[in-house]
């Protein structure tokens, strides 16, 4: 059963060591997610899984302990996935197993930072090419696994809300993330579940099949919920939300 759900962001800028002297300007948007993963702690589940996507097709399930990190960005930053306290730089890897896609990386981070122990933790990765009902039935199956989940949903909407963005200007961006922002509101889980790959793919909206794990957790049960942060300040948006079952 889902007992709670937080959506974040999941840009490599979220981490300030990433950022460096922009850091700052994401400060509001990290204290949301904050905000948001210290409520999941509140609502004691039992298991908590990081749902993020990912470039491969997916699902892909990434137990807890497995690696990953901020290289790519110059960035020699180690985060390791259900382990509490504050990442460290890297250190030298035995073996050349699986490691952590961006977004569930992201989401370690998080966990690190707010010193997360309340429950043991797992991720999974979905891929772009993940049909919205496949999704459902993936999050269907996590709310299953446990009586008391939580689900840490990272994700970005539209890559396209102007010149400067990643994928340039694009009209329809605006009136797309408007409508996820009214969906993580008010919970809306047929809303996230109607959301089309196509136009998702256009925009470059990652966060599609994450937001439609999390509508089939939650399912028909009637959730609580908050939009805690929506913007582009990088011309990509971002949603930080909470739900929490009645």
């Amino acid at each position: 059963m889902l007992v709670a759900a937080a959506v974040c962001p999941c840009p490599p800028l979220l981490v300030p060591a990433v950022a460096g002297q922009a850091a700052a300007e994401l400060d509001p948007v990290r204290a949301a997610c904050r905000e948001a993963v210290d409520a999941l702690a509140a609502a004691r589940p039992a298991r908590l899984v990081v749902v993020g996507p990912d470039g491969a097709d997916g699902p892909t399930v990434h137990p807890a302990g497995t690696p990953g990190g901020f290289h790519g960005y110059g960035v020699p930053l180690e985060v390791t996935l259900g382990t509490s306290g504050t990442p460290g730089p890297s250190r030298p890897e035995s073996g050349g197993g699986r490691r952590l896609p961006l977004s569930l990386a992201v989401g370690a981070w998080l966990l690190a930072e707010a010193g997360w122990t309340a429950a043991p933790v797992s991720g999974l990765a979905v891929g772009p090419a993940m049909e919205p009902a496949r999704c459902a039935d993936e999050g269907r199956r996590l709310a299953a696994e446990a009586e008391r989940v939580a689900l840490l949903v990272m994700g970005d909407g539209s890559a396209c809300r102007d010149r400067r963005a990643p994928g340039y200007l694009d009209e329809r961006a605006v009136p797309y993330d408007d409508a996820v922002a009214r969906a993580l509101a008010s919970a809306d889980t047929a809303a996230l579940t109607a959301l089309d790959p196509e136009p998702a793919a256009g925009l470059r909206a990652a966060g599609r099949p994450a937001w439609q794990v999390l509508a089939g957790a939650a399912g028909p049960a009637a959730m609580a919920s908050r939009l805690l942060w929506y913007g582009a300040p990088y011309g990509v948006a971002y949603f930080t939300a909470l739900w929490t079952a009645s």
